[in-house]
């Protein structure tokens, strides 16, 4: 097909796919990938994080990540020359992670799940978990 010409693709909210790459403390599940629409260049899907949970350090190769805050206050984690640093979030927020960049998500509240929205510039979402955030 010429490009011009090509069909759009509508994922129900109610068909996410659950069996995609995952960390501890958290559920990711895939909206639009190569798998579910047959995109080339990105990944795009939501992460659920559990009351009083946090989730294992992790980050994503080569992809890089843009997160949009749907619901709670997740705070993301991630080292700044060697100290830990948070940033608190609240719905509206976005963040920005760049490639290869270890980092993990808390969700501080006793009773609220946190929802995050998920972009990726890879077409499958890249999780390498890892055991702390220092390199």
């Amino acid at each position: 097909m010429d490009g011009f010409h090509e069909r759009l693709h509508h994922v129900g909210g109610d068909t996410l796919l659950g069996d995609t790459a995952q960390s501890t403390g958290m559920r990711r599940l895939e909206a639009i990938s190569g798998r579910t629409v047959g995109s080339q260049r990105l990944w795009m899907g939501q992460t659920h994080v559990q009351p009083a949970t946090r989730s294992a350090n992790h980050h994503h190769g080569e992809s890089e990540t843009a997160i949009y805050v749907v619901a709670g206050h997740p705070a993301f984690v991630f080292l700044d020359n060697g100290v830990e640093r948070r940033l608190e979030t609240q719905p509206g927020d976005y963040v920005f992670v760049p490639p290869y960049v270890a980092h993990r998500e808390e969700n501080p509240s006793p009773s609220d799940e946190a929802v995050v929205v998920i972009a990726r510039t890879t077409q499958e979402a890249i999780v390498v978990n890892l055991d702390s955030l220092a390199p």
